[in-house]
């Protein structure tokens, strides 16, 4: 995470895991450090929970292990051009991003199942559709399970970055929130805005 304490948040890191909804899982391996990507879910008990192929490289090695999870939201590119004195500064890039650090555990079979019926209850809905495991033939199924590892993170740390021009003068953020309302990139533009309220 950015080492400047004007790039944290007090917003809900879960929360902003949870609209996200897709992460970077990181272990170490007897074979080196591995990395996976895979969709995750915050549970009601807020701990992490996501699956993986068995034939990835991280599946294998997760169980009993400390894994990291780090996901990002949208970002982008700041031109020096957009501050009031370019020659005196370099470019940058903001971002939020947050880093839960935590124990892993493999799940049974039934708490798998549960997993993907939250998966498709969470994230079905966002695209306009209804799809449940129960519209598989069983045998498919628990074929399409086996081929599976599911797993629940225990956050033992969370570090969170919300980098929004917040160390920038008011003249040189409101620079970077005209350049990039002029781009088009209006989300950017007003999480500037608010991370300076």
């Amino acid at each position: 995470m950015h080492p400047n304490n004007a790039f944290r948040t007090d917003d809900d890191p879960l929360a902003f895991v949870a609209a996200h909804g897709f992460a970077h899982i990181f272990g170490q391996t007897p074979d080196g450090p591995r990395v996976a990507h895979a969709p995750v879910l915050v549970s009601a008990a807020g701990t992490l929970m996501f699956h993986l192929a068995r034939g990835n490289a991280l599946a294998q090695h997760l169980d009993g292990l400390t894994a990291l999870i780090s996901v990002g939201g949208p970002g982008h590119y700041v031109s020096p051009n957009w501050y009031v004195e370019p020659a005196n500064n370099v470019p940058t890039w903001n971002y939020q991003a947050v880093e839960i650090e935590g124990p892993v555990r493999a799940l049974d079979m039934d708490e798998l199942e549960a997993l993907l019926n939250f998966a498709s209850a969470t994230f079905e809905p966002r695209v306009g559709e209804d799809w449940t495991m129960a519209k598989m033939e069983r045998p498919r199924a628990e074929a399409m399970m086996r081929a599976i590892i599911g797993y629940e993170l225990s956050p033992a740390a969370i570090r969170t970055t919300l980098k929004a021009s917040q160390n920038r003068s008011e003249a040189d953020a409101a620079g970077v929130v005209a350049a990039l309302e002029r781009l088009g990139e209006k989300a950017g533009a007003a999480t500037i805005r608010k991370a300076r309220l």
